[in-house]
């Protein structure tokens, strides 16, 4: 009988592993449509509060406020082993850097549809990138 189950993941992008009757795990490993220059949109969830662990490489957490089409955004140089968590109802987006790999964990089966995006204007982009640049900057 076995008692301990493993998981990894070696594709590119999301991919949940663990789904249980209230939370799931995922692999989010990099892949190119992550890397910051390629960045249009963000994401919500409604109903379930999101954790990000960098495992390895580099990636910047973005956090945000939308009010009005106004957007006010934060964003965290992530580090390893290093809990972060997005309540639900804020916009976010992860940027990441080649090599890259975060676990994350949400309630169960959010992938299937508790999500929603709000595309960038190119003026919102530039300002995303520059706060991440100054993220990075930072170290």
């Amino acid at each position: 009988m076995k008692i301990i189950d493993a998981y990894d993941y070696a594709g590119t992008g999301y991919a949940p592993f663990l789904i249980g009757d209230k939370w799931q795990v995922a692999f989010l490993n990099y892949a190119p449509e992550e890397a910051l220059e390629r960045i249009v949109k963000l994401d919500v969830h409604h109903y379930t509060d999101e954790v990000f662990v960098l495992l390895d490489g580099r990636a910047a957490l973005v956090g945000a406020q939308i009010v009005d089409g106004r957007i006010t955004c934060e964003a965290v140089d992530m580090q390893p082993l290093q809990a972060y968590n997005i309540r639900r109802e804020v916009w976010h987006k992860i940027a990441m850097q080649p090599g890259s790999r975060v676990l994350i964990v949400e309630n169960s089966n959010t992938h299937l549809g508790d999500f929603e995006f709000y595309e960038l204007s190119p003026e919102q982009i530039a300002a995303l990138r520059e706060t991440v640049g100054k993220a990075w900057a930072q170290k």
